[in-house]
């Protein structure tokens, strides 16, 4: 066992985002070290942000989550360090992953932003990704930030739908 708890509270965050091939949000990590009573949100952002300093982490932040995904780098570390997290705390976290997996790929699959444009109109960025990779990504333009912000949060309960009519359109099989 590791004697530098923010030593461990790091490789605990790089062996999560290491067994998933999709990011997790802040909001998941911090589940899980609440949740289990390892780590206070303030250390665990301690963590996180100093695994970022590093390059053993890669950032993506939006309005609404940040995402958090395990460069090479980190799968190097982990590589070499990995064995110091106890057994009992890899099976928390298999346990933690497993039960929560599809609920949480599911929240980190569809995605929104929105951003003032050089022409000071908005950009709605909406994606929806399947692990790493999207499956549809989309921009609109929109003349002010209150539509832009409402496109942003709609597309997180009508994503699914745009997607099918999008496919069926362009397979020829629309209406």
């Amino acid at each position: 066992m590791l004697s530098e708890p923010m030593t461990l509270y790091k490789l605990m965050n790089l062996y999560m985002l290491r067994q998933v091939n999709f990011p997790l949000t802040n909001s998941q990590l911090t589940d899980f070290f609440l949740q289990h009573e390892y780590a206070s949100y303030f250390t665990l952002q301690q963590a996180l942000n100093e695994l970022a300093e590093a390059g053993l982490i890669q950032v993506e932040s939006t309005h609404s989550t940040t995402r958090y995904s395990i460069t090479r780098e980190g799968e190097e570390t982990l590589g070499f360090f990995g064995k110091n997290i106890s057994p009992a705390i890899v099976q928390d976290m298999d346990a933690y992953l497993k039960e929560n997996r599809f609920r949480m790929r599911d929240e980190v699959g569809v995605m929104s932003d929105y951003y003032k444009s050089t022409s000071q109109d908005y950009i709605v960025h909406c994606e929806v990704r399947e692990g790493r990779e999207p499956l549809i990504s989309l921009n609109l333009s929109v003349p002010d930030e209150e539509q832009a912000r409402s496109m942003s949060d709609l597309w997180k309960e009508q994503s699914q739908a745009i997607y099918q009519f999008i496919m069926k359109a362009l397979m020829g099989s629309g209406e």
